[in-house]
């Protein structure tokens, strides 16, 4: 059995933020592909320089995203490891299964 420690909820506190904003989502949508310049994200999202920093550096600090700078421009890509690290968080999440079924809710009251 795994038993979840307080830095693994840190880390399951810092995906699940990063991914609760639409614009980081955008931005990750964006990034399906393959690395994007930061021009472009700019561009397509219509988003003040300062926005889009501030997104990307929630995305980059929960390690979504990582980036590398080329010149005077920075290009950014999705962390597929960190992808199946929220997969694996979202499954490890789900209500156990007894033969192939959920347990029906029971519906006493635990208190009073």
């Amino acid at each position: 059995m795994y038993t979840t420690t307080a830095s693994d909820l840190t880390i399951a506190a810092r995906l699940f933020h990063a991914l609760s904003d639409e614009t980081r989502l955008a931005i990750l949508e964006m990034l399906q592909n393959g690395e994007r310049c930061v021009c472009d994200l700019q561009s397509d999202l219509d988003a003040a320089q300062s926005r889009l920093s501030f997104h990307l550096k929630v995305l980059r600090e929960a390690g979504l995203v990582t980036d590398r700078k080329e010149g005077r421009w920075s290009y950014y890509t999705i962390v597929p490891e960190s992808l199946a690290a929220v997969h694996d968080l979202v499954v490890g999440m789900r209500p156990a299964m007894v033969d192939g079924c959920r347990p029906l809710p029971i519906n006493a009251r635990c208190c009073g």
